[in-house]
């Protein structure tokens, strides 16, 4: 009876184990973007050259305390940091003509699942858009809605 306890216990324990290891995926990879979910040409794909990720390829690296993604950009090398615990993250960048912009962020995990939210000022004007990280295997998946609408767009290793 013992013995059957301890067995219980142990097996508890090791699905408790499982469920909190899968709750946080690990999105570290090079990724480039699934031709069959590229927006057609002129479409949504303007402004963000593809979001963070762009049309790859874009070297993902995430530690416990946050995820880096560095892409080129024609001669220009991208880096964006989030912090993982929900704080807000400030990426700057440089975007059409040479001008700055501040991407102020926050990443948070929903489950297996992250959600980043990210407000920049244009023109007097906070745009705000929202992706959803999803990893499956060698297919990433990132959702993002913004004012334009809802873009999802698949990544292979």
């Amino acid at each position: 009876m013992k013995l059957a306890r301890v067995g219980v216990i142990a097996a508890t324990i090791l699905a408790v184990a499982t469920v909190a290891w899968a709750q946080k995926p690990d999105f570290s990879g090079t990724w480039t973007l699934d031709p069959a979910s590229a927006p057609p040409a002129g479409g949504g794909g303007r402004g963000g050259g593809g979001g963070p990720l762009g049309n790859g390829p874009a070297t993902v690296k995430q530690t416990a305390d946050a995820l880096t993604i560095e892409r080129t950009v024609g001669d220009a090398q991208i880096s964006l940091t989030y912090k993982l615990d929900g704080t807000e993250s400030r990426n700057l960048i440089t975007g059409r003509g040479g001008q700055s912009a501040d991407l102020l962020s926050t990443a948070k995990w929903d489950g297996p699942k992250l959600t980043i939210v990210t407000k920049q000022e244009m023109g007097g004007q906070v745009m705000e858009s929202t992706q959803v990280w999803t990893v499956e295997g060698n297919t990433l998946t990132v959702e993002t809605t913004n004012a334009r609408g809802t873009q999802k767009r698949v990544y292979k290793k």
